[in-house]
């Protein structure tokens, strides 16, 4: 019979790069610590991008009782970036890979053993990720436990397999499901268990299931188990769904034969105070919110997550996008370290019936220029891909400044596109543009919509909100206009909003808060659902009726006459001022009501059965605590008013135009350099691009110093340092 032993407790840490003998022998003076954990939970969120990065030992003991039977072999589901393992004074194990499950096998136990394992997230130049817009925590941040097992018993090293591997093939005509059963073990014969059927066969068995009840979404997430038992009396076991599925060029996503648009969010695997290092609990709450949403699908990026989230998204019929952590920036000696990365993500996930694609890389010539090792390194994981499993297709996320025509993009099977126009530069309307232009041009492609986001800090707000000034109002017009994009173009095989949460960036230090990336729906806590959160649910949540009235926050209203805007799933919605109505909106989604302000004032949103209120005061100057980016307020028309010599340059001319002259590239390169660094280190090596720099050049520098945060006069000083240097 196998044996599994959960390593929760009696760990002890030591966060110092020192030797195996010397960290067991201070074992007993490390700190007393509880698995799952990071040395990253505080310092990894605070900002400054100096968190610890370096090598760190987990210390324990184990007796002849944890380790009791023929075989016993440790698996270590999450150790970041790398691991090594050393058991009673001998290095047994190294791992290179952060986010996947690995194993080694236990020899040489005695009445007391003791376990050492030293892990690393320091800077490399072969493991991924090494640039990227998240913190690296470093840790043995997921389970760790003891498999013990008869001496007959399933594969368990070769990439952290689970030991079968199930493989549902349905017949689109008939509903009939063939499933195809492989195992992996050193026994003469295996017992093969499918919908009440059993063979017995040496490795691989194949079943029939007529009129298979199908695994449908989240409409019906129908799950199947494989079971395999050997004579020993190892077992595994699986579970999985039928269920079948096309990308269209015209169509999007289809499932079952069924057009079923891919709508959802994309999610990192930490939070607030603990880091990378969640328990189920965690991953629950997650689900959960989730399922409020009403997102059918999720991108889990940008890394293999936790076994127990693709369970979770199994059970809930959630569409997942999965990937490996090849991103930003490609290393010459990273090929073999992506490749491990894919086999043990295809390996480990494969029967996860919630996954449909396998996501080669992400944002990968951002900082990279698109060469031949580049491609050969791609075609390699799209090879691997499809060699491995052929029933899902491959994808990638590539980064927006990639232009259209290029090579890699021929590589996968599908493509999807990460766009920030309307928040890193640009205007809204070219997001539409692009996605209009791509599949003109490219009629037969796949094209999908993977990232898209403005950051948004519930402190700030603005009754005319602007681009880069992080408030609520801006973030939710933001998706406002890309839901509304997003309807209009059904071809999008999925979409995913960046981010669900609200995650740690430590190199970050922009819109009023250090160390975080802030484009979430929801708060890093998961306490606060932003307004966007709540557009959204009404787009994707039909169940459960609501309505929501905005900018719950922005109390303090320095105007005669306000705007109160209400996101619901109801066909009308009445509004209500101290108790009297003000009217009645019929609508979709977006219902917005003019309200005259005179003092304090209670305002409720009814819609039937439901109801949501708020309490907002007229004041007589504008509160400043809502301000980060008081540029954008004062910066508006004041420069229209200028009068400049127009044989001179000044802050109208272009980012182009000023970067072609010597002197006038200069200053404005001085005056990028600090809004680059608040953007953190991905921001640093991104900078140079040469599409980026051809999107920028077509900006004015006036343009660009307001997205910045660079005040008025700040503005005036380059303007007149420009207006000194002549055409």
């Amino acid at each position: 019979m196998r044996k599994i032993t959960v390593l929760r407790d009696n760990w002890k840490f030591l966060k110092a790069d020192i030797p195996a003998e010397t960290a067991v022998q201070y074992a007993a003076q490390g700190e007393s610590i509880t698995l799952p954990h990071t040395w990253n939970a505080v310092d990894g969120q605070d900002g400054g991008n100096d968190y610890y990065r370096g090598t760190a030992w987990y210390v324990r003991t184990l007796t002849k009782e944890e380790l009791a039977g023929e075989k016993a072999y440790l698996e270590i589901n999450g150790a970041n970036h790398t691991a090594d393992v050393w058991f009673n004074g001998a290095k047994i194990c190294h791992h290179e890979g952060g986010y996947s499950t690995f194993r080694v096998e236990l020899t040489d136990i005695r009445e007391e053993n003791t376990l050492a394992i030293a892990v690393n997230n320091a800077d490399s130049d072969r493991v991924y990720p090494q640039k990227a817009d998240f913190t690296f925590y470093g840790g043995l941040y997921r389970e760790v436990r003891i498999i013990a097992v008869p001496n007959e018993h399933f594969e368990l090293i070769k990439d952290g397999t689970p030991g079968l591997k199930v493989t549902p093939v349905v017949d689109p005509k008939t509903g009939d499901a063939e499933v195809t059963v492989e195992t992996w073990h050193n026994a003469d014969h295996v017992e093969i268990t499918v919908n009440g059927e059993t063979q017995c066969v040496e490795n691989k068995a194949v079943f029939h299931i007529p009129h298979a009840h199908l695994w449908d979404g989240v409409n019906d997430p129908y799950l199947y188990t494989a079971e395999a038992k050997l004579a020993s009396g190892d077992a595994v076991s699986a579970r999985f769904g039928c269920r079948y599925y096309e990308c269209d060029p015209e169509k999007g996503f289809l499932l079952n034969g069924k057009s079923y648009p891919l709508r959802g969010v994309s999610r990192h695997q930490d939070r607030k105070g603990k880091g990378n290092a969640l328990d189920i609990a965690d991953h629950r709450e997650d689900m959960e919110i989730v399922k409020e949403l009403g997102a059918n699908t999720l991108r889990l990026a940008h890394y293999q997550h936790a076994q127990e989230f693709y369970d979770l998204c199994d059970e809930n019929g959630i569409a997942v996008w999965a990937e490996i952590p090849y991103i930003t920036m490609h290393m010459t000696n990273g090929r073999e370290n992506t490749l491990q990365a894919m086999r043990e993500l295809i390996t480990q996930c494969y029967n996860h019936p919630s996954i449909v694609v396998w996501g080669l890389s992400n944002e990968i010539t951002a900082a990279s220029a698109v060469n031949e090792d580049l491609l050969e390194n791609h075609r390699l994981l799209n090879d691997l891909c499809h060699h491995m499993d052929s029933t899902r297709p491959t994808t990638m996320a590539n980064v927006f400044m990639l232009e259209t025509d290029s090579p890699i993009l021929e590589i996968p099977d599908i493509n999807s596109y990460n766009l920030y126009f309307g928040w890193y530069l640009g205007d809204l309307e070219q997001n539409d543009e692009f996605f209009d232009d791509y599949h003109a041009k490219y009629p037969n492609r796949v094209i999908g919509f993977s990232e898209y986001g403005a950051d948004a800090n519930p402190a700030y707000h603005s009754s005319n909100p602007q681009r880069s000034d992080y408030t609520e109002e801006y973030q939710a017009l933001y998706h406002e206009h890309l839901w509304k994009m997003i309807e209009e173009r059904p071809y999008l095989w999925a979409t995913h909003v960046w981010n669900l949460f609200d995650f740690a960036a430590d190199g970050r230090d922009e819109g009023g808060k250090h160390g975080e990336n802030q484009k979430g729906l929801v708060t890093f806590d998961r306490k606060y659902r932003k307004d966007a959160f709540w557009l959204y649910k009404a787009a994707w949540n039909k169940k459960d009726a609501f309505v929501h009235l905005c900018s719950k926050n922005y109390v303090n209203r320095a105007e005669d006459t306000t705007m109160i805007k209400v996101y619901s799933n109801c066909d009308t919605v009445t509004l209500y001022q101290d108790g009297k109505e003000i009217g009645t909106k019929s609508g979709h989604l977006v219902f917005t009501f003019d309200v005259t302000l005179t003092g304090e004032h209670e305002i409720c949103a009814v819609s039937g059965a439901c109801r949501d209120t708020m309490h907002i005061v007229r004041v007589q100057q504008p509160d400043e605590s809502y301000i980060f980016n008081k540029a954008l307020g004062q910066v508006t028309n004041w420069f229209d008013a200028e009068e400049n010599d127009p044989a001179c340059f000044s802050v109208e001319d272009t980012y182009g135009e000023l970067l072609a002259n010597e002197q006038t590239k200069a200053v404005i390169e001085a005056m990028m350099a600090k809004n680059v660094a608040e953007r953190g280190d991905v921001a640093q090596s991104v900078k140079n691009n040469p599409a980026l720099i051809r999107m920028m050049s077509r900006m004015t520098m006036l343009s660009l110093l307001k997205q910045g945060g660079t005040d008025e006069e700040g503005i005036r000083q380059v303007n007149r340092i420009l207006q000194g240097i002549r055409k």
